[in-house]
């Protein structure tokens, strides 16, 4: 289907909302700038098209309104917005840019504009993320027109082949919604997760999306009753709020499925009810949620250590708000949120554009980002290796402090392990790390370590990096030292990916590599992600098709109702009707609830699906999930 023609007229109009969306924020000078910034970028983009057909200028004029709406950013980044793809896509320079809208807006647009180089020091890829990260030094507000760069493109990606869905999805996923994160912008970081995921994963992600809306169609009347008790409740105590209900998007319950090792069904908090309070009531923030609380838990009974309280310790990113789980009268837990105004708005917009950049834990984020980019630079060619691991490492997850047996402090990256905290004491340490002592208990070096732990490495001489330390550490230092170690070693050439071992009928995609080899990844593989960020050009289609001679390792958790034959059953399913064989069976009985985990091979996934179909149907069983091997 053509698409429609957008007149001048309509282009205008566009740009018009960016200008009533800045009118009351900014100058008459500044509002002039705004529509010689618009104007030029209108002009030079004329005889140019996206891949949808429109005028190229939709492009820009949409990242300005993402900018001056939903960032709520000022008339420079405005400018830049604008311009942003000026100097990559027409003859004008960076020095015109400068010229006619000064150094500020010159700068941002020359952050933002991608690099043309014969050579890259890592890849293309990797070199405009590292020129975009470096702008911090002097600017994060570069960093912010990007995001919203990548918004638009990622809200309009459909026009694009599938090999590029994956390669900028994979993008997105990897560097763009974390550091939304980071930065508290939850609305532009759920966007960009669920974006992503609708396009590297779009089977899965259909799925999730209709059972999602089977899930509310057939909940619609008890949340209604549940939700209409809360309204009873909070009215008739007189208090101003206002409600939502919101149901958690496609990317956050896939996450959760395979955290949880559940099915759909089975996970618990599919949706949770928003309850927002303005900000000019009687009584303080903290006090009016605690308020809210105690109302509702006169009625409705409280899930036993339920309270997440981000009003007093709020996240790294400065999210605050007031979690519980209540007990619906229909005997389901119901999660709340219950938020200000304020609250929501910062939770929304993110701290940093709320207090500028002044605020006192973006400049310690962004002093610790500086340090680590020049840490990198110093270690040459190895230090550029893993720039990616180490800027997601550092700068995307929060931080926890742990601790030496004699009280020293040491800041580590969240779900940091003993490994990366071996590596903080000294190289030699972590890389004859044998054991770990953490809060005086023994324990595996792998193990995850918690905010406040007291953590002891015991060492060996003969201890050596183990290749799936790599899988077990966080931390630029430990990263560093263990690909150093394994890089003098000889590595295998894989065909299969051994994080994800796909098996012929999943959604999978392959990367070719140097040696001409191609790897075949699940599309939702976690190392697939990483590649198609850094290396989309290497991505090839693959037709990954059953061969009856080769057989693939898969794990399979079967949970029911204890009965005589049911393990029979179990095995008739695998072994007789399918003819594969069974390399182990463990079960527990607990309660009357077996559990029991079966390893077999198949030839496929939809002959691992028959076999989770067939069990599931078996009487008395409820619950089926794999895993494969």
């Amino acid at each position: 289907m053509n698409t429609p023609e957008i007149t001048e007229d309509e282009i205008r109009r566009r740009a018009g909302e960016v200008f009533s969306a800045m009118e009351n924020r900014s100058t008459l000078a500044e509002m002039q700038l705004m529509s010689k910034a618009f104007n030029f970028a209108m002009e030079t983009h004329r005889d140019q098209r996206r891949k949808t057909g429109e005028p190229y200028i939709i492009h820009p004029i949409a990242v300005a309104r993402i900018i001056a709406k939903e960032m709520q950013l000022g008339a420079e980044p405005v400018c830049a917005a604008f311009l942003h793809d000026v100097v990559e896509d027409t003859p004008c320079t960076i020095e015109k840019i400068r010229e006619m809208f000064g150094e500020s807006v010159g700068f941002l647009v020359k952050v933002v504009t991608k690099q043309n180089k014969k050579k890259y020091a890592m890849s293309k890829q990797l070199d405009n993320f590292k020129q975009m990260l470096d702008s911090v030094h002097y600017d994060i507000r570069a960093i912010l027109i990007k995001l919203a760069d990548r918004l638009h493109n990622m809200r309009t990606l459909d026009s694009m082949r599938p090999d590029k869905q994956m390669k900028i999805a994979g993008e997105t996923d990897y560097f763009y919604a974390p550091l939304a994160n980071r930065l508290g912008m939850y609305a532009i970081k759920i966007e960009l997760e669920n974006l992503s995921f609708r396009y590297r994963c779009p089977q899965i992600y259909e799925k999730i999306l209709r059972l999602i809306e089977e899930d509310k169609e057939k909940d619609r009347v008890k949340l209604k009753a549940f939700e209409d008790k809360i309204d009873d409740i909070l009215t008739s105590n007189g208090i101003r709020y206002r409600r939502e209900l919101v149901y958690k998007q496609p990317y956050n319950i896939w996450r959760r499925i395979n955290q949880q090792k559940v099915d759909f069904e089975h996970l618990e908090c599919r949706h949770f009810t928003h309850i927002v309070f303005p900000e000019d009531m009687y009584m303080s923030e903290k006090n009016m949620c605690l308020n809210i609380y105690s109302l509702l838990t006169d009625y409705f009974k409280e899930r036993p250590n339920s309270i997440i309280n981000y009003v007093d310790q709020p996240k790294q990113n400065g999210y605050q708000s007031f979690h519980t789980l209540l007990l619906s009268d229909y005997g389901v837990w119901e999660e709340i949120h219950i938020q200000s105004e304020r609250m929501t708005k910062k939770s929304y917009l993110g701290y940093l554009i709320e207090n500028g950049n002044r605020n006192k834990v973006i400049n310690e984020w962004l002093e610790s980002f500086r340090a680590v980019l020049k840490e990198v630079a110093r270690n040459s060619e190895k230090g550029k290796s893993l720039f990616v691991e180490s800027v997601r490492a550092s700068f995307y997850n929060d931080d926890i402090q742990v601790y030496t047996p004699d009280g020293r402090a040491m800041k580590l990256p969240k779900n940091s392990t003993a490994l990366d905290f071996a590596f903080g004491i000294h190289t030699h340490v972590g890389m004859h790390a044998k054991y770990a002592k953490i809060n005086g208990h023994l324990a595996s070096v792998k193990t995850v370590l918690k905010r406040g732990d007291s953590v002891e490495i015991g060492t060996d001489p003969n201890s050596w990096p183990q290749k799936d330390w790599v899988n077990h550490i966080k931390s630029y230092k430990a990263l560093k030292g263990v690909h150093e170690y394994l890089d003098n070693k000889p590595l295998p050439q894989f065909h299969r990916c051994p994080l994800c071992n796909p098996i012929p009928g999943e959604e999978v995609i392959g990367f070719r590599d140097e040696a001409d080899t191609i790897t075949v990844h699940r599309r939702d593989c976690a190392d697939a992600i990483s590649l198609a960020s850094q290396f989309g050009d290497s991505i090839v289609p693959v037709d990954y098709k059953e061969q009856r001679d080769v057989l693939y390792s898969a794990t399979l958790t079967a949970k029911a109702v204890d009965r005589q034959h049911l393990l029979s059953d179990i095995i008739d399913s695998i072994s007789n009707k399918l003819q594969l064989s069974i390399h182990s069976l463990h079960t527990v009985t607990e309660d009357e609830i077996v559990t029991c985990t079966i390893n077999f091979m198949v030839h496929s996934y939809p002959e691992l699906q028959t076999i989770v179909q067939s069990i599931s149907s078996i009487p008395d069983v409820d619950e089926v999930t794999y895993k494969n091997e």
